[in-house]
């Protein structure tokens, strides 16, 4: 009998050797000074400005854990947790793992499959953006369609076949109707992304939908902004030092009816810039931003010039300084503001503003 106890040991220990295991703590905690002017005054009637204190411009303050379990033949278990802050008086965003609270499996020859909550598919512009979806940037045109979180998913990557890989996006509405019918707090979406990597250059297709847990519609009061379709292209061109990227968006809804002249029910948006790497430590950005809505919601642009200084490999300070002009009916904001906010600027006003900051990663 104690033979057989003894050898069940030496199983169970080999068993757990076999198991590795880590859980890594990390983040990353951004802070800075904001001067903003095309603010509306009290009256409404004129706009004004305001220096403030700011958590997040240049990169969402965070923080979060993932481990990983080897658990043999290549395979392994794998979670993700993480969550958005305000550094500048320590609020949490929301839920407490607003942004990543993950579970699943991953093998190098299959591919990595995961479920729970999520950034959005339509984050995958952030390998493609000047200045990385900092506060000013991509998703400012779009009122923040590009950086949605998204709960109730599943999602698969693919391993990278001769410079390609694919990822998809699926997540339940959880309500009895398919698409959502205002049971619940998020409709269906769903999203698809391709890419291609060489050494000269990258290039990425994504296709997402966002659908109205209201209505299960790709609509909304808004427009295009919080539910729609979008189809995004791509592309990065390394040239040693110099990095070129480019992007263009196709925004669609549908089944639409009676819209208000101003609210867009389609939005074509597109972006171009550059960064020169001009040493190891210091980096230059310039970036242009362009959206146009249909339905008299009118045009926007935001011209942005900035870059980053390295203190160490964790450590940066960064800059930028950027101006969003409006046609005579837009008031899109140089942040990503919804329809309503009372710090977009005023119809066909502009609105500048400068952030210097301190990032660190953990």
């Amino acid at each position: 009998m104690k033979k057989a106890l003894l050898a069940a040991a030496l199983m169970s220990a080999g068993v757990i050797a076999h198991a590795q295991s880590s859980v890594t703590l990390y983040g990353r905690v951004d802070a800075g000074i904001e001067y903003m002017t095309g603010i509306p005054n009290a009256t409404g009637a004129g706009s004004s400005s305001r220096f403030r204190a700011e958590s997040g411009d240049w990169g969402t303050s965070l923080w979060g854990l993932k481990g990983v379990e080897d658990i043999g033949g290549g395979n392994q278990v794998l979670f993700k947790l993480e969550n958005g802050f305000n550094l500048m008086n320590g609020s949490l965003q929301s839920t407490l793992f607003n942004r990543w609270a993950t579970v699943g499996l991953a093998n190098p020859t299959y591919g990595t499959f995961t479920m729970g909550r999520m950034l959005y598919i339509s984050n995958g512009v952030w390998d493609f953006d000047p200045f990385g979806q900092s506060s000013w940037s991509s998703a400012s045109l779009v009122r923040g369609r590009n950086w949605p979180q998204s709960s109730n998913n599943v999602a698969y990557q693919s391993p990278k076949w001769g410079g390609f890989d694919i990822y998809g996006q699926y997540a339940l509405s959880n309500q009895t109707s398919w698409n959502g019918n205002g049971s619940g707090p998020q409709g269906r979406e769903a999203g698809l992304q391709l890419t291609y990597t060489s050494s000269l250059f990258q290039v990425r297709g994504i296709y997402d939908e966002i659908r109205n847990p209201t209505s299960g519609m790709l609509n909304g009061a808004d427009g295009a902004f919080s539910f729609s379709r979008e189809y995004t292209a791509a592309a990065n061109v390394f040239l040693g030092p110099i990095k070129l990227q480019a992007a263009y968006q196709a925004i669609r809804t549908s089944g639409a009816t009676g819209v208000a002249t101003g609210t867009p029910t389609t939005l074509d948006h597109e972006w171009g810039g550059v960064t020169w790497q001009a040493t190891p430590a210091l980096a230059a950005i310039a970036a242009v931003y362009h959206v146009n809505g249909n339905n008299g919601a009118g045009n926007a642009t935001i011209y942005t010039v900035g870059g980053t200084y390295n203190l160490s490999k964790r450590t940066l300070l960064d800059i930028q300084i950027a101006t969003a002009r409006n046609s005579k009916n837009a008031n899109f904001s140089l942040e990503a503001n919804g329809v309503g906010n009372a710090d977009n600027p005023l119809p066909g006003h502009s609105q500048s503003g400068v952030y210097a900051g301190i990032q660190h990663s953990f």
